[in-house]
């Protein structure tokens, strides 16, 4: 039974890279100034809280002494110390924390704005599911750095300074017995945390793994019930849950080891402190002499001395998972956009409709060309259809036109001018498109046919969808034109969702017109009706038309038929059926395939 691969976006670490660390911290840069007083507060907080173990030493010291007339004045400076720490915590984490969600949307903006610049050869290689996982997932991994993860480093690498500092001056040779533990706790927080670290990500992975195949799984379930591989995909989820059970309890073994050990190697610093800090007692008065408040500060000092540690080392394992995101952001951050405006081109003038293709070649793969050397010329107005056998190059020839794709040798002009060298929006702003693949989104009825013309009223909208047959379709719906539809309309019939694209597109007045396989899914009786629309909608504008279904394009002007990336024939219905050539064996092919 096959078993599923564990994706590798998902694991794991990269090396620490200065580079990309810095790049990571420029979008803090806008909010320097939030982040500078943070740390300001973060440093009083560490000085206040470690004031006070210095604070109740005097004060116990006094108490043993008998002399408490200044203990008032020493409750109220810790009292006071307290109060100034959390105060200075609540309002850093508050500023941090609003500073670093602004970094991140900043980023995460940055990121989703990048991607849909990018051309289409981008999303040829990659799955939507990966490009999510980068702008989600990877981006929410970079919180804790950017809120408040540097600012912590800073903060701690400050406090074990200080907090050293007091010790040394309560104790010096206290301090120096306390460190004896220092190698096993820096052990258990550079080593056994590496481990733990090491096992949830392993989790992490399986559990993303599950996540990917609960997906497929849920997608094709029509699929999976008519094949009846229930049973089969059971025992796969089985397996799956079982191996991610397996690795959560190996990752809670480890886990919880650490804090027992952690308690031990306390504990262990601890006796040590008191058993030399008793002897040292014996010898109060005397030189090398101890007092006992001065030993309960180092005790409690002892005590916190593990936490900026244990903080500094979280910050290390996180700073390498953060790397692996980081590198696989600005991998795509870094990628070019190809398909851009030229610095300072023009805006493409009102198109006539004249579409020249001179000696156009192009390959999505280097070394591997689709079209070789494709010349014709299209008079404004025209309506052109493409036909040939899958594969051929003939949405090729309209992606090149739509500029969705660069040639790679050869220009692609409309009214004589070079669509590279035109501004591109300007370009698109005329043209309209209907894939075959017809996506509506998430919405009303009424927002999906205005998604190419915002500024559309509802008469306009209502116009394209009578013009196209699908008007009364919409009125028989619960809502009429307010009716919510599911992402990729799947409350929708295949026939409906291609006619509510086909009112998108026509909504645009465009004067070039794409339809790329649009009424390959749409019953007989539909087309019938669209094929009545077109023949005045598509008058007065350069219509391209691909369609396998060769009776929808019998009254095109032109007809070229595209056959291994050159166009082998050329003319009208009557004149290629006449030449007995290829079309006229495509249309025998298809009449003796329906009525035989």
């Amino acid at each position: 039974m096959p078993r599923l691969r564990v994706i590798d976006d998902e694991v794991l670490e990269r090396p620490f890279n200065a580079g990309q660390m810095m790049r990571i911290f420029t979008f803090l840069k806008p909010y320097r100034g939030a982040v500078a007083f943070a740390c300001g507060l973060m440093v009083v907080a560490a000085l206040a809280s470690l004031a006070m173990p210095k604070i109740m030493s005097v004060a116990v010291d006094d108490i043993t002494r008998q002399n408490i007339a200044r203990l008032p004045l020493l409750i109220g400076a810790m009292a006071l110390l307290s109060l100034v720490s959390a105060v200075c915590i609540r309002y850093r984490a508050r500023i941090l924390d609003t500073a670093g969600f602004k970094a991140i949307a900043d980023l995460r903006q940055t990121l989703f704005n990048h991607v849909q610049d990018l051309p289409f050869s981008f999303f040829d290689s990659r799955s939507a599911g990966k490009i999510m996982v980068r702008i989600i997932n990877d981006v929410n991994s970079l919180n804790g750095l950017l809120t408040d993860g540097i600012v912590n480093v800073v903060i701690d690498v400050i406090t074990l300074v200080f907090l050293v500092a007091f010790m040394l001056a309560t104790n010096w040779k206290l301090t120096l017995i306390s460190f004896a533990i220092l190698p096993f706790l820096l052990l258990l927080l550079f080593g056994l945390k590496r481990r733990i670290r090491v096992n949830w990500q392993n989790v992490r992975a399986k559990l993303s793994n599950m996540n990917g195949y609960l997906h497929e799984s849920l997608a094709g379930m029509r699929v999976t019930q008519a094949f009846k591989r229930e049973k089969v995909n059971g025992e796969i989820f089985t397996d799956t849950n079982q191996d991610i059970r397996s690795s959560w309890m190996r990752a809670i073994r480890l886990n919880n080891l650490f804090w027992p050990f952690l308690d031990i190697v306390s504990a262990v610093g601890t006796i040590l402190v008191l058993v030399f800090g008793v002897k040292m007692l014996e010898r109060y008065a005397g030189p090398g002499g101890i007092t006992i408040g001065s030993l309960l500060a180092i005790i409690w000092y002892l005590g916190r001395f593990w936490e900026p540690l244990n903080n500094l080392s979280n910050f290390y394992n996180s700073l390498l998972t953060a790397m692996a995101s980081a590198e696989r952001i600005f991998e795509i951050l870094d990628t070019p956009v190809t398909i851009k405006s030229e610095p300072g081109a023009p805006d493409l003038p009102p198109i006539q409709g004249e579409v020249r293709f001179e000696d156009v070649s192009f390959g999505y793969d280097s070394g591997r060309l689709v079209l070789k050397n494709v010349n014709f010329a299209i008079k404004p107005g025209q309506t052109v259809a493409l036909v040939g056998p899958t594969g051929a190059g003939k949405s090729t020839v309209v992606n090149l036109l739509s500029r969705f794709y660069d040639v790679t040798g050869g220009a692609v002009r409309i009214d004589g001018h070079d669509i590279r060298k035109v501004e591109l929006n300007s370009l698109r702003r005329q043209m309209s498109v209907m894939m075959q693949d017809s996506f509506i989104f998430s919405g009303t009825i009424m927002d999906n046919i205005r998604y190419g013309k915002l500024d559309a009223s509802d008469e306009e909208v209502m116009a394209a969808a009578k013009a196209v047959h699908v008007h009364d379709v919409i009125m028989q719906m619960e809502k009429g034109y307010g009716t919510e539809v599911n992402e990729r309309g799947s409350r929708l019939s295949v026939g409906q969702r291609q006619l509510i694209s086909f009112a998108r597109a026509l909504l645009n007045d465009p004067a070039i017109l794409i339809l790329d396989e649009a009424t390959s899914s749409i019953d007989t009786k539909t087309e019938l009706l669209i094929q009545q629309a077109l023949e005045t909608l598509l008058k007065g504008r350069t219509s391209f038309v691909i369609a396998h279904r060769l009776s929808t394009i019998r009254k095109a002007d032109l007809i070229m038929v595209v056959q291994d990336g050159d166009i082998i024939e050329r003319g009208t219905h009557e004149e290629l059926l006449a030449a007995k050539g290829e079309y006229f064996r495509l249309c025998d092919a298809q009449y003796r395939f329906l009525y035989s």
